[in-house]
């Protein structure tokens, strides 16, 4: 059977705060959406940590990935309207295509674990690699519906995702620096921020996409709506993405989990029945996909309330600390204030404090836009306007908006140590000539050589 021959009789609408109406029309996506493997998205914040900053921040990757798939659904659309292929190799929308790039919009974030880039961080696990896995394992119900289009349409999706896929249109829908995921990504999460920096003319841009041969280009009218996506996302990433309070409950919760598997690794010394049975398979690096299926938000939320009874001080202290918002205090650095960080180390473990899991660097940099360089290890696609001849030049060649931001990194770098170094009374008064050596390096949020400014 094929995708077009499970159209649904009547549409089905889910009501959505960003897109208003998300349509799906079809048995095959319906039944996806239906999947324990999808639903579980549900329980998968889209921010993480960030609802820590910005409360309203509690929506879920399923949201997200139902917007991606409503963009890419009006791309296609649009697609076939304007630009519908009239000969094999034309370079036009070849609304075949539709049923692959549907597919995989929808499930593009499928492998997402549990707050999930501090969890890859700590277990090395790979989201896309994972989202392969749930779309081309026999065994899940994914692929089993996938199945029911052709014996080779899971592999199709899949390769859309890992950009193997053979038609760079449907891959660039996916993924590029104009793409459906980061069109939704900005806009839902400028949405439950509370925040308007991700705001963009998102129709406009729709309007002037094209289809060509190597992918997707935008007509040369619609360069300032891109701008105006290029700035937004910018934006986005220093405000939001990137706040320092959201990355202090990062580092929390890394260091959390990474004393838990700590103490799993060394019974004798401290609990012999320490055993988060859910997460054992991750602390012995030996899991499969079902137990990488059974977790998420809330799996950890209920043992971080299970280790604040833990005999262990330094896992009942981060426990304490991520469920109540306790965030660490950070200071800007740069290469010259760099070699203080171990003094500020040691002053800190001289406090009392385990400088292991109540320190961290944390480098946040992104590039607002990034020119195609066939050297880097991961090149970018490169977004090109179509002048009125039908030649195609590079967006930066004509925004002096976008060339002044090009390949230029912003962010920060930041040392995060506990609030307590910062207190201007301690209960301890042998403590106190610690804390005001400690606090004579730092100035207005950042870190200085104090012999230098008295």
């Amino acid at each position: 059977m094929s995708f077009q021959d499970e159209q649904l009789a009547k549409e089905k609408v889910f009501r959505d705060p960003i897109h208003g109406q998300i349509i799906v029309d079809n048995q095959i996506l319906l039944d996806l959406i239906n999947t324990p493997e999808f639903q579980r998205l549900r329980r998968i914040k889209q921010l993480g940590t960030s609802s820590l900053t910005f409360h309203g921040a509690e929506h879920s990757r399923f949201g997200h990935c139902l917007g991606v798939y409503e963009i890419t659904r009006r791309m296609c659309n649009r697609f076939q309207r304007n630009y519908p292929t009239k000969k094999s190799g034309d370079g036009l929308w070849d609304d075949r295509e539709r049923p692959v790039a549907l597919c995989a919009a929808l499930l593009h974030d499928l492998g997402h674990g549990p707050y999930s880039h501090t969890f890859e961080h700590i277990f090395h696990t790979n989201h896309e690699a994972i989202t392969r896995e749930i779309i081309t394992n026999p065994s899940t119900n994914v692929n089993q519906i996938l199945s029911r289009v052709s014996p080779t349409f899971p592999e199709e999706v899949a390769s859309v995702i890992d950009h193997t896929y053979r038609n760079p249109q449907v891959v660039q829908m996916i993924s590029s620096q104009v793409d459906a995921d980061r069109m939704d990504y900005l806009q839902r999460d400028s949405y439950y921020t509370g925040t308007n920096y991700g705001k963009f003319d998102l129709d406009r841009v729709l309007l002037m996409m094209r289809p060509i041969r190597s992918g997707i280009a935008f007509d040369i009218s619609g360069m300032h709506a891109v701008e105006d996506y290029i700035i937004s996302r910018l934006q986005m990433y220093l405000q939001i993405y990137f706040h320092p309070v959201s990355r202090s409950m990062e580092v929390i919760l890394d260091h959390l989990l990474k004393r838990a598997n700590y103490i799993y690794q060394h019974p004798s010394e401290f609990e012999p029945e320490f055993t988060p049975y859910m997460l054992m398979p991750f602390f012995n690096n030996h899991f499969n996909l079902d137990d990488y299926l059974a977790l998420d938000d809330g799996v950890l939320t209920t043992y971080f309330n299970h280790w604040t009874h833990s005999q262990d001080e330094i896992l009942n202290d981060l426990a304490r600390r991520f469920l109540n918002r306790r965030p660490l205090k950070s200071a800007l650095y740069d290469e010259k204030s760099k070699p203080l960080l171990p003094k500020l180390r040691k002053l800190i473990q001289t406090a009392g404090f385990n400088s292991d899991y109540y320190t961290a660097v944390n480098d946040s940099f992104k590039l607002p836009y990034d020119t195609y360089n066939p050297q880097n290890s991961n090149p970018q696609t490169q977004i090109e306007l179509i002048q009125p001849n039908g030649n195609l030049i590079e967006l930066s060649q004509v925004s002096t908006l976008v060339a002044s931001v090009s390949g230029k990194e912003a962010g920060d770098q930041r040392f995060f140590f506990p609030k307590e170094m910062l207190n201007e009374h301690q209960d301890i008064e042998i403590f106190e000539p610690i804390y005001e050596e400690f606090q004579s390096y730092i100035q207005n949020n950042h870190i200085i050589n104090s012999k230098e400014h008295k």
